[in-house]
């Protein structure tokens, strides 16, 4: 009999992120693993409001204070490993140090090597204005040899008031897709053949079949890097008893 999947932690942030993370986490599972089955997931999240009181004031040791917390909690209930499938908070990941209790999945690491796989040189970086100008996924892409285009400034802002003032209400208005497909438009326009959508909200409004360019999906490609993840630690003969 196999071992089972090792227990999957998630660091959450924003609840329509999270939610999204897990409910991939548990869909998709199964078919790796068979009818209804999925790897142990715990997930903790701090208030969104203490985030978002950090991330506005660039407070990023204060981020990485609430997500070590989280992570803490998260090992003491069992998991092996963690997620954190909101990319802006990734920006805090600097100041974690050696301090988290467990390893991680960096998300800009997933969203690189999927870029590697399916070919693509030349990525548009989307989220929020917070992480389009940070080098949060720049250094990862770089590391994989790809290329990225921000954003101009006024579509930065705009993109970011969209998901910090609808998306992550979970606010989906026709209006707020358009913007999204004249930015990625744009994007297109300068050269780029996928875009990152490095908000994990993102994927609820435009996909692939209302994109102008292919699209990286950061949240799902997190769950299914944790699923791949999880089972294959634990069938490593390294795992066993660990």
């Amino acid at each position: 009999m196999s071992p089972p999947p090792q227990h999957i932690g998630v660091v959450a942030c924003s609840a329509e992120g999270a939610a999204l993370c897990y409910r991939t986490l548990c869909t998709e599972a199964p078919r790796l693993l068979g009818p209804y089955a999925h790897p142990e997931v715990s997930l903790h999240g701090h208030s969104f409001a203490a985030y978002d009181a950090c991330i506005t004031r660039d407070d990023w040791a204060g981020v990485a204070e609430l997500m070590l917390d989280s992570a803490r909690k998260l090992a003491a209930s069992g998991a092996r490993f963690l997620i954190c499938p909101d990319n802006t908070i990734h920006r805090a990941f600097p100041y974690l140090g050696a301090r988290a209790p467990l390893p991680w999945l960096h998300i800009a690491e997933v969203v690189a090597e999927a870029a590697v796989e399916r070919g693509f040189q030349r990525l548009g970086l989307t989220g929020t204005r917070w992480l389009v100008q940070s080098e949060v996924y720049p250094e990862k892409l770089a590391a994989r040899g790809l290329a990225w285009v921000r954003p101009d400034a006024d579509d930065r802002e705009e993109v970011s008031r969209i998901i910090m003032e609808e998306l992550v209400n979970g606010q989906f208005r026709p209006e707020a897709l358009r913007t999204l497909q004249a930015v990625i438009g744009r994007l297109k326009d300068a050269g780029c053949d996928a875009v990152v959508l490095g908000c994990t909200e993102l994927p609820l409004l435009v996909d692939d079949t209302t994109s102008a360019l292919p699209t990286l999906d950061s949240t799902r490609l997190l769950a299914r890097a944790a699923i791949r993840r999880a089972i294959a630690a634990a069938a490593a003969p390294t795992s066993r008893g660990a």
